[in-house]
Protein backbone atom coordinates (compact mmCIF):
# COMPACT_ATOMS: atom_id res chain seq x y z
CA UNK A 1 0.00 0.00 0.00
CA UNK A 2 1.21 3.48 -0.90
CA UNK A 3 -0.45 6.56 0.58
CA UNK A 4 -0.46 9.80 -1.39
CA UNK A 5 0.33 12.65 1.01
CA UNK A 6 -0.07 16.43 1.20
CA UNK A 7 1.75 18.52 3.82
CA UNK A 8 0.27 21.83 4.99
CA UNK A 9 2.08 24.35 7.20
CA UNK A 10 2.52 28.10 6.96
CA UNK A 11 6.06 27.86 8.35
CA UNK A 12 8.74 26.72 5.93
CA UNK A 13 10.99 24.77 8.32
CA UNK A 14 8.25 22.59 9.92
CA UNK A 15 6.73 22.01 6.47
CA UNK A 16 10.11 20.93 5.13
CA UNK A 17 10.72 18.67 8.15
CA UNK A 18 7.45 16.76 7.69
CA UNK A 19 7.93 16.63 3.92
CA UNK A 20 11.37 15.06 4.39
CA UNK A 21 9.89 12.45 6.72
CA UNK A 22 7.21 11.67 4.16
CA UNK A 23 9.79 11.24 1.38
CA UNK A 24 11.85 8.89 3.58
CA UNK A 25 8.91 6.67 4.52
CA UNK A 26 8.60 3.53 2.33
CA UNK A 27 4.80 3.64 1.97
CA UNK A 28 4.27 7.39 1.60
CA UNK A 29 4.40 9.48 -1.56
CA UNK A 30 4.53 13.28 -1.31
CA UNK A 31 2.24 14.74 -3.98
CA UNK A 32 1.81 18.29 -2.78
CA UNK A 33 2.45 21.01 -0.23
CA UNK A 34 0.54 24.11 0.82
CA UNK A 35 1.62 27.21 2.73
CA UNK A 36 -1.81 28.25 4.03
CA UNK A 37 -5.36 27.03 4.49
CA UNK A 38 -6.90 28.31 1.26
CA UNK A 39 -4.09 26.73 -0.78
CA UNK A 40 -4.58 23.50 1.19
CA UNK A 41 -8.23 23.31 0.11
CA UNK A 42 -7.27 23.72 -3.55
CA UNK A 43 -4.50 21.11 -3.37
CA UNK A 44 -6.66 18.56 -1.53
CA UNK A 45 -9.59 18.94 -3.92
CA UNK A 46 -7.34 18.76 -6.99
CA UNK A 47 -5.09 15.85 -5.98
CA UNK A 48 -7.38 13.86 -3.63
CA UNK A 49 -4.63 12.66 -1.25
CA UNK A 50 -5.06 9.69 1.07
CA UNK A 51 -3.44 11.50 3.99
CA UNK A 52 -2.80 15.13 4.98
CA UNK A 53 -0.41 16.38 7.64
CA UNK A 54 -2.25 19.56 8.60
CA UNK A 55 -0.97 22.41 10.74
CA UNK A 56 -3.58 23.78 13.14
CA UNK A 57 -2.55 27.38 13.70
CA UNK A 58 -2.36 29.21 10.39
CA UNK A 59 -3.39 32.77 9.51
CA UNK A 60 -6.75 33.43 7.84
CA UNK A 61 -7.85 29.79 7.63
CA UNK A 62 -6.68 27.32 10.28
CA UNK A 63 -6.58 23.53 10.21
CA UNK A 64 -10.01 23.10 11.77
CA UNK A 65 -11.57 25.40 9.19
CA UNK A 66 -9.87 23.52 6.36
CA UNK A 67 -11.44 20.25 7.51
CA UNK A 68 -14.85 21.86 7.97
CA UNK A 69 -14.77 23.30 4.44
CA UNK A 70 -14.05 19.95 2.74
CA UNK A 71 -16.82 17.75 1.37
CA UNK A 72 -16.99 14.21 2.75
CA UNK A 73 -16.01 12.69 -0.61
CA UNK A 74 -12.65 14.52 -0.59
CA UNK A 75 -11.88 14.49 3.14
CA UNK A 76 -8.69 12.43 3.56
CA UNK A 77 -7.21 10.91 6.67
CA UNK A 78 -5.77 13.78 8.71
CA UNK A 79 -2.88 13.95 11.14
CA UNK A 80 -2.92 17.35 12.82
CA UNK A 81 0.36 19.11 13.60
CA UNK A 82 0.61 21.58 16.47
CA UNK A 83 3.25 23.47 18.42
CA UNK A 84 1.48 24.21 21.71
CA UNK A 85 -2.29 23.90 21.44
CA UNK A 86 -3.10 22.08 24.68
CA UNK A 87 -6.84 22.14 24.02
CA UNK A 88 -6.32 20.40 20.70
CA UNK A 89 -4.11 17.74 22.25
CA UNK A 90 -6.72 16.87 24.88
CA UNK A 91 -9.46 16.76 22.27
CA UNK A 92 -7.44 14.49 19.99
CA UNK A 93 -6.87 12.06 22.82
CA UNK A 94 -10.57 11.91 23.61
CA UNK A 95 -11.63 11.52 19.97
CA UNK A 96 -8.76 9.18 19.00
CA UNK A 97 -7.58 11.53 16.26
CA UNK A 98 -3.81 11.48 15.89
CA UNK A 99 -1.60 14.53 16.15
CA UNK A 100 2.08 15.45 16.02
CA UNK A 101 3.82 17.93 18.26
CA UNK A 102 6.44 20.22 16.76
CA UNK A 103 9.28 19.60 16.38
CA UNK A 104 8.23 16.27 14.85
CA UNK A 105 10.42 13.33 15.83
CA UNK A 106 11.13 10.30 13.65
CA UNK A 107 9.55 7.85 16.08
CA UNK A 108 6.40 9.86 16.66
CA UNK A 109 5.96 10.37 12.92
CA UNK A 110 6.35 6.64 12.27
CA UNK A 111 3.80 5.83 14.98
CA UNK A 112 1.24 8.24 13.50
CA UNK A 113 1.65 6.76 10.04
CA UNK A 114 1.32 3.21 11.40
CA UNK A 115 -1.90 4.18 13.13
CA UNK A 116 -3.38 5.68 9.98
CA UNK A 117 -2.30 2.65 7.91
CA UNK A 118 -3.93 0.29 10.38
CA UNK A 119 -7.25 2.09 10.21
CA UNK A 120 -7.19 2.39 6.43
CA UNK A 121 -6.26 -1.28 5.98
CA UNK A 122 -9.21 -2.28 8.14
CA UNK A 123 -11.44 0.05 6.12
CA UNK A 124 -12.42 1.92 9.25
CA UNK A 125 -15.32 4.04 8.01
CA UNK A 126 -15.21 6.04 11.23
CA UNK A 127 -11.79 7.48 10.38
CA UNK A 128 -13.21 10.83 9.29
CA UNK A 129 -15.94 11.05 11.93
CA UNK A 130 -13.84 12.18 14.92
CA UNK A 131 -11.91 14.53 12.66
CA UNK A 132 -15.10 16.17 11.42
CA UNK A 133 -16.60 16.23 14.93
CA UNK A 134 -13.51 17.83 16.42
CA UNK A 135 -13.25 20.48 13.71
CA UNK A 136 -16.92 21.36 14.02
CA UNK A 137 -16.69 21.61 17.79
CA UNK A 138 -13.60 23.79 17.63
CA UNK A 139 -15.24 26.14 15.13
CA UNK A 140 -18.41 26.43 17.21
CA UNK A 141 -16.43 27.16 20.38
CA UNK A 142 -14.55 30.10 18.90
CA UNK A 143 -14.91 33.20 21.05
CA UNK A 144 -15.00 35.67 18.14
CA UNK A 145 -17.57 35.53 15.32
CA UNK A 146 -16.18 34.68 11.91
CA UNK A 147 -15.61 37.47 9.41
CA UNK A 148 -15.77 35.30 6.29
CA UNK A 149 -16.87 31.97 4.90
CA UNK A 150 -15.03 29.66 2.53
CA UNK A 151 -16.88 28.87 -0.70
CA UNK A 152 -15.87 26.61 -3.58
CA UNK A 153 -16.20 26.94 -7.33
CA UNK A 154 -14.89 23.85 -9.10
CA UNK A 155 -11.47 23.04 -7.65
CA UNK A 156 -10.89 26.60 -6.42
CA UNK A 157 -11.82 27.99 -3.01
CA UNK A 158 -12.48 31.62 -2.26
CA UNK A 159 -13.62 33.79 0.63
CA UNK A 160 -17.00 35.46 1.12
CA UNK A 161 -17.03 38.31 3.63
CA UNK A 162 -19.76 38.12 6.23
CA UNK A 163 -20.23 41.88 5.85
CA UNK A 164 -21.32 41.30 2.23
CA UNK A 165 -23.96 38.66 3.01
CA UNK A 166 -27.63 39.66 2.73
CA UNK A 167 -29.10 36.36 3.86
CA UNK A 168 -28.23 32.70 4.36
CA UNK A 169 -30.57 29.94 3.21
CA UNK A 170 -30.48 26.17 3.81
CA UNK A 171 -30.12 24.03 0.68
CA UNK A 172 -29.96 20.35 1.58
CA UNK A 173 -26.60 19.63 3.21
CA UNK A 174 -25.35 23.09 2.21
CA UNK A 175 -26.23 26.71 2.85
CA UNK A 176 -26.46 29.45 0.21
CA UNK A 177 -24.93 32.82 0.95
CA UNK A 178 -26.64 35.62 -0.93
CA UNK A 179 -24.50 38.69 -1.65
CA UNK A 180 -26.34 41.13 -3.87
CA UNK A 181 -27.14 39.33 -7.13
CA UNK A 182 -24.63 36.55 -6.47
CA UNK A 183 -25.00 33.36 -4.44
CA UNK A 184 -22.37 31.04 -2.98
CA UNK A 185 -22.85 27.46 -1.80
CA UNK A 186 -20.83 26.29 1.19
CA UNK A 187 -20.78 22.98 3.01
CA UNK A 188 -22.37 23.97 6.31
CA UNK A 189 -25.52 23.48 8.36
CA UNK A 190 -27.76 26.34 9.41
CA UNK A 191 -26.89 25.63 13.04
CA UNK A 192 -23.19 25.74 12.24
CA UNK A 193 -23.51 28.94 10.20
CA UNK A 194 -25.54 30.64 12.93
CA UNK A 195 -22.99 29.66 15.59
CA UNK A 196 -20.23 31.40 13.63
CA UNK A 197 -22.11 34.70 13.29
CA UNK A 198 -22.56 37.65 15.61
CA UNK A 199 -26.19 37.41 16.84
CA UNK A 200 -26.39 41.20 16.72
CA UNK A 201 -25.76 41.14 12.96
CA UNK A 202 -27.94 38.22 11.83
CA UNK A 203 -31.36 37.02 12.94
CA UNK A 204 -32.86 33.63 12.22
CA UNK A 205 -36.46 34.11 11.08
CA UNK A 206 -37.08 30.55 9.91
CA UNK A 207 -35.39 27.20 10.49
CA UNK A 208 -33.91 27.50 6.98
CA UNK A 209 -33.20 31.25 6.83
CA UNK A 210 -30.89 33.80 8.46
CA UNK A 211 -31.07 37.45 7.41
CA UNK A 212 -28.63 40.31 7.92
CA UNK A 213 -30.24 42.81 10.29
CA UNK A 214 -28.75 45.84 8.51
CA UNK A 215 -30.19 44.63 5.16
CA UNK A 216 -33.79 44.58 6.43
CA UNK A 217 -35.91 47.36 4.96
CA UNK A 218 -39.20 46.72 6.74
CA UNK A 219 -41.04 44.26 9.00
CA UNK A 220 -44.80 43.82 8.79
CA UNK A 221 -46.87 41.85 11.30
CA UNK A 222 -49.19 39.21 9.82
CA UNK A 223 -51.70 36.74 11.18
CA UNK A 224 -50.80 33.80 13.42
CA UNK A 225 -47.68 35.45 14.81
CA UNK A 226 -45.86 35.59 11.48
CA UNK A 227 -43.97 38.56 10.05
CA UNK A 228 -43.28 39.68 6.49
CA UNK A 229 -39.63 40.69 6.27
CA UNK A 230 -38.69 42.81 3.26
CA UNK A 231 -35.02 43.18 2.41
CA UNK A 232 -33.42 46.29 0.92
CA UNK A 233 -32.95 44.52 -2.39
CA UNK A 234 -36.65 43.72 -2.61
CA UNK A 235 -36.63 40.07 -1.49
CA UNK A 236 -39.49 39.15 0.84
CA UNK A 237 -39.54 36.40 3.46
CA UNK A 238 -42.19 35.21 5.89
CA UNK A 239 -40.97 34.30 9.35
CA UNK A 240 -42.21 31.15 11.04
CA UNK A 241 -44.04 31.31 14.36
CA UNK A 242 -41.25 29.41 16.08
CA UNK A 243 -38.88 32.31 15.41
CA UNK A 244 -41.35 35.19 15.84
CA UNK A 245 -39.86 36.22 19.18
CA UNK A 246 -36.53 36.90 17.46
CA UNK A 247 -38.22 39.14 14.91
CA UNK A 248 -40.20 40.96 17.60
CA UNK A 249 -36.97 41.65 19.46
CA UNK A 250 -35.82 43.73 16.48
CA UNK A 251 -38.83 46.00 16.90
CA UNK A 252 -38.17 46.91 20.51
Amino acid sequence: MTLRVVVVDDEQLPRQRVSDLVRAHPVLELIGQAEHGAAALDVIVEYRPDLVFLDIQMPELDGFQVVSALDDDVLPAVVFVTAFDDYAIRAFEVDAVDYLLKPVTDDRFAAAVARVLGRIEHRDSSLANPIRTLATRANEERAAPTTRFVARRGAKHYFVRVADVDWIEAVGNYVRLQTGDKSHLIRETMKGAEAKLNPADFVRIHRSLLVAVERIQSIEAREHGEYLVTMQGGAKFVSSRGYSDRVRALLR
